[in-house]
């Protein structure tokens, strides 16, 4: 599955959803900007996107409303197969958990960082589930990854967004 992300402003990042309305698309907002969020077996429609491949995934993405938590992780190039086979080890920590709809693991196809994102219902479900015995330090990206292995290109972070309809 190929995923496609792009920025805007909100207004024009809803008129290209309305426009490829067959397709899945998620439109997020925060105080920073916008993003369109473009989710196909094909080729994107976007003019120059950001690219990645989905190498996990559970759960489908809402259109409507969410609230989407983007852990971006910068890894060197050399380090990319032993990240992946860390992630890949640990599933999908919060899948039952109470507000929880959809994962995504992106791998970069035009950049060196991944992106792990996970969709909640609202804000609360994921401070929720962070407090929960069954939050899993990886999704911090400090716990799982020896610091002195230098697999980080630059510090991970994170985006918070608001699906909007």
């Amino acid at each position: 599955m190929n995923i496609y992300i792009t920025t805007g402003t909100h207004d024009f990042l809803k008129k290209i959803e309305a426009k490829y309305s067959g397709e899945t698309m998620v439109t997020m907002i925060n105080p920073n900007g916008s993003l369109l969020l473009h989710e196909t077996m094909g080729k994107s429609v976007f003019n120059a996107p950001r690219k990645y491949e989905a190498i996990g995934a559970s759960g489908k993405l809402p259109t409507k409303e969410g609230f989407v938590v983007m852990n971006n992780i910068p890894i060197n190039e050399e380090e990319r197969p032993l990240f992946e086979h860390q992630i890949s080890n640990q599933g999908n920590q919060a899948a039952n958990d109470a507000g929880f709809i959809a994962l995504r693991i992106l791998r970069p196809l035009t950049s060196n960082t991944y992106i792990i994102m996970t969709v909640w219902e609202n804000e609360a479900n994921y401070e929720k589930w962070k407090g929960s015995q069954s939050y899993f330090p990886s999704y911090d990206t400090k716990g799982t990854i020896d610091p002195q292995q230098k697999i980080f290109q630059s510090a991970p972070y994170i985006s918070e967004y608001m699906i909007t309809e």
